[in-house]
């Protein structure tokens, strides 16, 4: 027998044999008692004198040292039974007890008792760190969550096919992580962001449905919700779906089951809305916006018109947000959120606050009685609200309000976690402006179809009306993450040089890039459509957790270091001579 809890209970009475690790030990003078931990929970053992050699090796027993014992189960007098834990109710009599590894004093807590150690000490130490019950649970949850989804793919006609983890660079957004090639010198592989290319080319040699549980590889920063280096993505896609719904409906009821019975947790909506990227961003200063609460972004500009407060009135656009049981707000803490908006490009944060029938702000002898009362019932504000504004270009103006937002649902405890608010953003612009570089760029996957196709490439002789060329592309938002992001495939070769061509690069260019897709296209690709669930990101949200590491076995810390393995490491010049590379140190 090898598990504690799961089949101990049951077996009063009779002799077994256990194993696991000395969660802990305690010496009752003639009686030793060991705490026995495997990943289904923990057993009590007691030893006695009269199994003399069971009880010497018992004395010399730690936390954490490897353990097989044989004994008797015996049910507990009912003044010791445990009733918080499974095994509470028996405990193992030892007859015989072998010690099979020993332990030396572990230098993280592998308790869930409230002590646990440091991130950066836990991920050097992971494989201990994996032995807290709740890492346990982790793992193991996810298992389960690995199998729904298979369950779900499988029973809706999708075929699992895995694609290669070498590849060819591609401008998928992010950094690639580049692999050196031995034995085609100067030129190199690299892991693949997503499987988008291979997808597609399943379409077209006739896969009806396609999935993977694919790892993905990008070098972006980590954070919170993103880890570094590899992830795992639920990667899909349909043959013959003209259009984006089709997708979304095909998908919607996996994500519903996951959030039900998996998790376990309330849906605020059942229909999951359709959101415009314009209007998400205009609403609620994001394009993937926390549908938890409300708080929208109220446009002001009608109401504002012919005010004569200068910040105002010299705004591109005026927008606010009503807080509710905002006036609570100290001097200090509206200190703190100004500081936030100001980090988001505001220069400064107005604010009016309602309380006994009056308006208190320094900026309300700025406002004559119309304005205040239009704001007011703009913003549904009552006594005891606050209303806080954003006045300045409206892109600026929605990332403040929208990070505000966000702040102030933070702040005021209005992320319920046992309720999931799910969307889907759709319209994505095709092209986005890149401050960076100062040229027009790729907004989403240049794989994706632009709405009426090569016509409006063609059409869009402009920066400005390349700007607003929009792409047949969605993302699915779950509390205010994006964890999902899909879209109608571009399967024209004459859509494909247009897509590029926009921005300049030749027919040369999408050739040696993305020859393999375009050769494809050319022998009766399908029309086909798919996406992408970010799974790391949607198990994280579902479990409660805040940090994305918290659900990984193995993750890389924020620096994107796996310390436990000392990776990235240096490598011999031996090697570095076989892949006819050399390392050029820069300058101290």
């Amino acid at each position: 027998m090898r598990t504690l809890s799961r089949d101990s209970v049951a077996k009063i009475g009779e002799k077994i044999t256990v194993k696991g690790w000395v969660n802990s030990r305690r010496d009752h003078g003639g009686l030793i008692f060991i705490d026995l931990r495997d990943h289904t929970g923990v057993l009590q053992l007691v030893i006695s004198p009269e199994a003399a050699e069971a009880f010497n090796l018992a004395e010399k027993c730690r936390d954490e040292f490897v353990l097989a014992v044989t004994g008797e189960v015996k049910e507990r007098d009912d003044s010791l039974k445990n009733r918080h834990i499974l095994t509470g109710t028996i405990e193992l009599v030892v007859e015989k007890l072998e010690i099979l590894n020993r332990s030396e004093p572990l230098p993280v807590a592998v308790g869930d008792d409230g002590q646990k150690s440091n991130e950066e000490l836990r991920l050097k130490y992971r494989f201990l760190d994996l032995r807290r019950p709740k890492m346990q649970k982790m793992l193991a949850r996810r298992a389960e969550f690995y199998r729904d989804i298979r369950g779900f793919m499988y029973e809706k006609g999708f075929t699992e096919v895995t694609t290669p983890i070498l590849a060819n660079s591609s401008p998928e957004g992010a950094r690639d992580f580049l692999i050196p090639s031995r034995v085609h010198p100067g030129k190199f592989y690299a892991l693949p962001q997503a499987p988008q290319q291979f997808k597609q080319l399943l379409m077209v040699g006739g896969v009806d449905k396609y999935y993977q549980i694919a790892t993905c590889f990008r070098d972006e920063d980590p954070r919170a919700d993103r880890l570094y280096g590899d992830f795992y993505q639920l990667d899909l896609e349909i043959s013959f779906a003209e259009n984006g719904e089709e997708v979304r409906q095909t998908m919607e009821p996996l994500i519903v089951d996951l959030v039900k019975n998996f998790a376990h947790k309330e849906l605020i909506s059942e229909e999951i809305p359709r959101i415009s990227y314009n209007d998400a961003m205009e609403k609620y200063g994001s394009d993937k916006p926390d549908l938890r609460f409300g708080m929208e972004l109220i446009n002001l500009d009608k109401i504002l018109a012919e005010t004569g407060f200068g910040v105002f009135k010299n705004a591109e656009n005026v927008k606010a947000i009503c807080v509710k049981n905002g006036a609570s707000l100290s001097r200090s803490q509206i200190d703190k959120f100004t500081e936030i908006a100001k980090n988001e490009g505001a220069g400064g944060l107005a604010y009016l606050t309602f309380g006994n029938g009056e308006v208190k702000s320094p900026i309300a002898k700025f406002l004559n009685e119309a304005e205040l009362t239009g704001i007011k019932n703009a913003t549904s504000a009552e006594d005891g609200d606050a209303i806080f504004f954003g006045a300045d270009k409206r892109e600026i103006v929605n990332k403040v309000l929208g990070r505000l937002r966000n702040e102030f649902a933070n702040y005021f405890g209005l992320k319920d976690e046992n309720k999931v608010a799910l969307a889907w953003i759709v319209d994505f612009p095709f092209y986005e402006y890149d401050e960076k570089n100062k040229k027009v760029d790729f907004g989403h996957n240049p794989f994706s179809m632009p709405k009426g196709g090569a016509e409006a490439l063609k059409a869009a002789d402009t920066d400005e009306k390349k700007l607003a060329v929009v792409a047949d592309q969605y993302d699915m938002v779950m509390n205010g993450y994006e964890v999902c992001s899909g879209a109608v495939r571009n399967h024209s070769p004459e859509v494909m040089y247009e897509v590029f061509g926009a921005l300049g690069y030749d027919k040369k260019y999408v050739e040696d890039k993305f020859g393999a897709m375009l050769s494809a296209f050319k022998f009766g690709a399908p029309p086909h459509a798919g996406c992408a669930f970010g799974l790391d990101r949607v198990f994280m949200i579902l479990m409660n957790e805040e940090n994305i590491r918290e659900v990984v076995a193995f993750p890389k810390n924020g620096s994107g270091v796996d310390v436990m393995m000392s990776s990235p490491s240096a490598v011999t010049s031996e090697q570095l001579d076989e892949l006819s590379l050399k390392i050029i140190k820069g300058e101290d």
